[in-house]
Parts: C-alpha cells; sequence; structure tokens
C-alpha cells in the first residue's frame, strides 16, 4: 500500500524529572520494586500543558522543512489543554501558521492515539495533493495523576513526539481496533473525580494479547515476517509486556526498542518520542521498515508498518 515519507521529527525535553527514589519519599513503594515490575527509573513532568510541550515537539520537527507545505495538524491527546479549541488549532497558532489552508484536529485514542492518528493521516494526504502532515502525540500526565495512588503515580511522565509526513511510494500498512470498556482504564471528566484510574493485571492480559494481534495483522498484509522488520516500537507502557511479547516471537530484544525507563509510560506520546529520541540517535535508517504498536485505554489498539 502507498504510505507517508517520514520527513522529521522532534521532541520536547523537559528538565524536571521524578525518580524513583523520589517516589520513595511519597508513597509505599521502592526503586527495586518499580524497577522489578515495570523497568522504569525515572519519568518528566511538565508545568506546561500539552499544547506548549507539543509546540515544542513541532518547532524541533518544522525547523528545517518548507513550513509552507503544511497543510495538516493532527494531534494525539487524552489531557487536551482546553475543551475547545483543539490542540491542534493552538499548535497551529503557535507555530504561525494561521496564514495558509490548513486542516487542524486532534483525536482521543488514549496510548493508540498516535498510531491512530498515523492511519487517519494517510488516508486525508492522499486528498490533499503534495501538502505535508504534522502529527504529534502530547500529553500532561502529570495533571491526571494522584500522587498518593502508588499505583499509577510510578508508571506515568509527561512528554511530546512529532513527526513531519508527507504522500509517498512508501510501504504502509494498518491494523485498529477497539473494545469499548470503561473498567480496565479511565480517566474521567469530573471534577471530583478526574485522576487516571487502572487496573494493571487486566491492562497487562489485554497488552500481551493485542501487541501481537496487532503485528501480525499488518504482517500478514505486507506478506512479511518479523524478519523483515528493523525494529518493533511499542506504547512503552511496562518492560515485562514488552518482554513477553519478544519472547513470544523469540527474536532478540534489541528488535524492540525501549526507552521507557527514562520517560515512563507517556500515553499518546510514547511512540512519537520513542521514534524522535531513536532518530537523534541515529538507530533509523533510510528504508528501514518499522512496526508501530498502540494498546491503552477505550480499550483502543493497532499497529502500522511503516518504511523510513
Amino acid at each position: 500500500m502507498k504510505g507517508l515519507e517520514v520527513l522529521s521529527t522532534g521532541y520536547a525535553k523537559i528538565n524536571h524529572i521524578l525518580d524513583n527514589q523520589q517516589l520513595e519519599k511519597m508513597v509505599d513503594t521502592s526503586d527495586e520494586w518499580i524497577v522489578s515490575r515495570t523497568g522504569i527509573k525515572k519519568r518528566h513532568i511538565s508545568c506546561k500543558n500539552s499544547v506548549d510541550l507539543a509546540i515544542e515537539a513541532a518547532k524541533e520537527a518544522i525547523k528545517n522543512i518548507d513550513q509552507s507545505k503544511i497543510g495538516l495538524i493532527v494531534c494525539a491527546t487524552m489531557t487536551p489543554a482546553n475543551r475547545m479549541p483543539s490542540n491542534a488549532c493552538l499548535i497551529q497558532a503557535g507555530l504561525n501558521l494561521n496564514e495558509q489552508d490548513m486542516m487542524c484536529f486532534d483525536i482521543s485514542a488514549a496510548c493508540s492515539g498516535f498510531v491512530y492518528a498515523m492511519t487517519i493521516v494517510n488516508s486525508l494526504l492522499k486528498t490533499m495533493d503534495d501538502r505535508y502532515a504534522l502529527i504529534i502525540g502530547s500529553e500532561q500526565l502529570s495533571s491526571i495523576i494522584d500522587y498518593q495512588d502508588r499505583n499509577t503515580c510510578i508508571l506515568f511522565g509527561d512528554g511530546a513526539g512529532a513527526m513531519v509526513v508527507k504522500n509517498s511510494q512508501h510501504a504502509f500498512y494498518s491494523y485498529q481496533n477497539s473494545a469499548g470498556n470503561q473498567e480496565v482504564l479511565s480517566a474521567k471528566n469530573d471534577p471530583q473525580d478526574y485522576f487516571l484510574k487502572m487496573k494493571g493485571q487486566e491492562v497487562f492480559k489485554f497488552a500481551i494479547k493485542v501487541i501481537p494481534e496487532s503485528i501480525d495483522q499488518v504482517l500478514n498484509q505486507a506478506g512479511l515476517t518479523l524478519d523483515d522488520i528493523d525494529y518493533v516500537i511499542c506504547h512503552q507502557a511496562n518492560y515485562r509486556i514488552i518482554k513477553h511479547v519478544y519472547k513470544k516471537y523469540r527474536c532478540p530484544s534489541d528488535k524492540f526498542y525501549m526507552n521507557l525507563d527514562e520517560y515512563g509510560n507517556t500515553s499518546a506520546a510514547s511512540i512519537p518520542l520513542a521514534l524522535a529520541t531513536m532518530n537523534e540517535k541515529g538507530l533509523i535508517k533510510k528504508g528501514m521498515k518499522l512496526i508501530l504498536v498502540g494498546f491503552g485505554g477505550g480499550l483502543t489498539w493497532g499497529a502500522t508498518l511503516i518504511e523510513w
């Protein structure tokens, strides 16, 4: 299938770090307990909202491209700065792109948001000639975390990642699914009860089922095997979840890129943040094939197979 060419990436650099040793002083937990069960050592916490983080990531992504060709901004987030206008419209303003024709909107698919957004963008760009799209995942999860709840506060951090793409002949395959469920993962729009709540064991069982399902779906569409894939970038939720998956496939652990030890779970930001840091380190080369896998509240899940 004709797909997207990635032109550039960027991410927000958040200086304030909340490490496990600090959490030991806040809740009944320990560094050893957190690392052994999640792989997370620290997470970045921002005083900026998800729009400001997104703008920072986007500025990095667009600095070396022709900004006049951007015709679409899609922001994946479950922590929007406002009910309206959308994060995407505020990002357009923050990037001084108000004087050109553009479509801007947010999507809410929790931790699957970025892979959902890529599929939407791939379809929309087919109708937009040679325009570029700016896809962003941005979250200020610290705004909905109860730092007295040790089951959630150890997991989540803030972050934003951005990507500029255009139409191309590159391979692109996608699979998305959902199962209406508000019991396993939720964050209500209620001033009296807005903290993120999660049933950890059920999330684990859900994730280890839908990650292989999503990977297999896009591999089958492409007529490829996992041996043909250079990297799998899963939503960065938990080391044990990802370890379970790569052991199932009997493949080297380094095929499944992880940076959750540094950033924790950043929801819709986790995949673009991982891609941007990989790109910055020179890990991704032209022509590589990547599978991006998201899973999260909704319940939602899915994957995209792209060629860099």
